[in-house]
Formats: C-alpha cells, sequence, structure tokens
C-alpha cells in the first residue's frame, strides 16, 4: 500500500488492512480500495464529532481517529452515514453499495475476527438497493471499426491488446498483469490471475495469436526483472504497463474510431467481447462464466438479456407463431364475393315487396 496511505491509519485500520492483504490475500489494489472506502467513513466521524469540517473534506487526516468513535457507533448511525454519501456526497448507488460493504466488512473484522467489538452493530445493515441496468457494448460492425482504425506510435502494441479484450473479455487488471511466462504459444493460451488471485487459463483464437505474435517480436528487450508482456517506457525505463496507461489508450483508440462519445471504457469492452460470444459464436452460459472468471452464473447472465437472439428464437418457437387468422381471412373472402355478386345482373338490385299477413 502507498506509504501516504499507511502513515494516514488509525492503528485499528492499519491491522484490520493487514488483514485484508495477507489473511484473505486480497491485491494491493483492492487493499487500498478498501482504505479510501473507510477513509470517507473516518472523515465522516470527524465531521460528525465537529472535530473537522465538511468544507476541508479531502484534506482530513483520519490517524488520530480514535476508536471510541468506532465503538459508539450505532446501526441508525449507519443509516444517518448513508444519507450523507447521499445527499451531501452525492454518492450514486454503486458508489453507496460498495462504501456500504466496506463498512460491514470492517465491523465484522472488529468483532469476529479481532474481538474488539464486544458485538457488531452493522449485523442488519441493509444494503442500498440497486438500480437494474443493462451494460454498454459496441455491436460488431463497432468493434471491427475499432480495430481497423488503430492509429499510434506504439500501433502494433495497441492493436494486440484491444485484440485481446474484444476476443478474450479479461478484466483491466488482467491484462496489465500478464507476464511473458503466462502466455503459452504451444497450447495457444494465456493464464489470468483475476478477483482475489484467482487463475485460470483461457485459449487464443488466430486473431490474439497473430496479435501477440507480432507484438512480442518487437517488444523491447529488458532484463529479467521485467516480466510483464506490456511496457511503458518512462525516464529511460522500461516498466509494467499501468491500468492507468492502458485505460488511456483505449480511450484514445475509441476517439480515432469515431466511438469515443458512445460512454465505451475498457470494462465495456469485457461486456462487449462476451455479448459478441454469447451472440454470434453460440457459446453456451456455462463456458462463457468460466471464461470470464465469474463466481457466479447470475453474474453472466446478464449477457443474455443483451442478446436478443434468444427473445427472437423464442417468438419463432411459439406454438401459435404460424397460426394465421383464418376466421378473418374466411370473412374477407366471402366479403370479396358478395361484392362480386351485387355487381352481378343475377342479383336484384331492388328488395322485393314484402306482404304482411
Amino acid at each position: 500500500m502507498r506509504p501516504e496511505y499507511e502513515n494516514d491509519c488509525p492503528q485499528y485500520l492499519s491491522e484490520y488492512l493487514s488483514y485484508v492483504r495477507t489473511i484473505k490475500n486480497h491485491t494491493e489494489r483492492t487493499q487500498e480500495a478498501y482504505y479510501i472506502d473507510l477513509r470517507v467513513f473516518l472523515r465522516y466521524l470527524k465531521i460528525k464529532h465537529h472535530i473537522a469540517d465538511e468544507a476541508d473534506f479531502d484534506s482530513i487526516k483520519i490517524a488520530d481517529v480514535p476508536f471510541s468513535y468506532i465503538q459508539e457507533f450505532s446501526l441508525n448511525d449507519a443509516y444517518a452515514y448513508m444519507n450523507y454519501l447521499s445527499d451531501v456526497r452525492k454518492n450514486k448507488e454503486a458508489s453507496r453499495a460498495r462504501k456500504t460493504s466496506s463498512l460491514r466488512k470492517f465491523f465484522d473484522y472488529m468483532h469476529y475476527k479481532s474481538c474488539i467489538l464486544a458485538d457488531n452493530p452493522l449485523e442488519k445493515l441493509e444494503h442500498p438497493k440497486m438500480k437494474k441496468t443493462l451494460p454498454k457494448y459496441l455491436e460488431l460492425d463497432q468493434s471491427a471499426k475499432l480495430l481497423d482504425s488503430i492509429d499510434s506510435k506504439h500501433q502494433v502494441r495497441d492493436y494486440c491488446i484491444i485484440t485481446l479484450f474484444l476476443n478474450c473479455g479479461m478484466r483491466l487488471s488482467e491484462l496489465a498483469g500478464l507476464n511473458i511466462s503466462d502466455f503459452s504459444n504451444s497450447e495457444r493460451s494465456l493464464r489470468l490471475f483475476g478477483k482475489g488471485q484467482k487463475e485460470r487459463i483461457v485459449y487464443l483464437n488466430n486473431a490474439c495469436i497473430s496479435a501477440l505474435t507480432e507484438y512480442l517480436k518487437i517488444r523491447p528487450d529488458t532484463d529479467k526483472s521485467v516480466k510483464a508482456i506490456f511496457l511503458s517506457h518512462y525516464a529511460g525505463k522500461y516498466s509494467r504497463m499501468s491500468t492507468r496507461r492502458i485505460q488511456k489508450i483505449v480511450e484514445e483508440q475509441l476517439k480515432i474510431a469515431g466511438l469515443g462519445n458512445l460512454g465505451i471504457s475498457v470494462h465495456k469492452l469485457r461486456h462487449t467481447a462476451a455479448t459478441l460470444m454469447y451472440e454470434y459464436g453460440n457459446v453456451d452460459i456455462l463456458v462463457l462464466k468460466d471464461i470470464l472468471g465469474h463466481v457466479n452464473l447470475g453474474t453472466t447472465e446478464i449477457y443474455t438479456h443483451l442478446s436478443n437472439k434468444d427473445k427472437m428464437a423464442a417468438a419463432d418457437r411459439a406454438p401459435l407463431a404460424n397460426v394465421r387468422n383464418l376466421r378473418n381471412s374466411q370473412t374477407t373472402s366471402k366479403d370479396e364475393s358478395n361484392e362480386d355478386l351485387h355487381d352481378s345482373d343475377h342479383f336484384p338490385t331492388k328488395k322485393p315487396n314484402m306482404k304482411l299477413k
């Protein structure tokens, strides 16, 4: 974790973040994400206790937040904090849900693991209800246009990066973490490390093999300590490309392709790969789950909603799909026949006189 983060941690938070990193085996990036979420919480406590001012929120230090504030915190206080995040900090549902999860895990640790808290006041804390929205993605022709439009100083490298995103559906952190040893040309595969450092193998199609092979031919020679596939050059040295640099590459290439106004991010390319595999490749949903590294099938099933192919197929397979409205058809035919009769010389044009008895 960054030194500036470590130096701004009270002892109890430092111990929790060490637990997250060493026992739960989360990545340093995840550890820092927990720190940032809990920093917001501890800053709020200082404001609540009138030790700091909301106007100075981004500069509030948390190293001196006493543990007594944690001990006094109640479930009602937690809901007040949720309101603060919504009304004052203007956090959207996703941000509030993440911060709620971080807070609950922190209190779980304090009660169940370290036993510093006698009970857990947040055990029944509910997560904010999330709006169900379908993720954005590129259509097939837009994806092809993006690949055809790659134009940069490092064109071969950037083409390779976007090819892998669009064909393998890997996460940003997974691509940034790729090492030379993770690529097997003979097996046509890449080894990825997903969330929680869970390892999985993805197999490569011809486009990926070709793009990787061409890039590795021109990849700069580095000493053995630099194991990353994708490199950045700064201050005369090569190092692993950062996730932010990869994001900028994707943003730049989307703009060049005329797709920069669609709200597409690196993560949306993962959605694109999954959607195209399901819709055009007829990939089974269970296979897609393994390719994407999802733990729960429910997470993968969103791509069945993104695709229209199953809905169209279901409509075509409905038992009454090919039944025509024969009654209307017969009525129409009869009416047409009557019209012919009215025009005929053999049909009386006047009603006969009717005598009533």
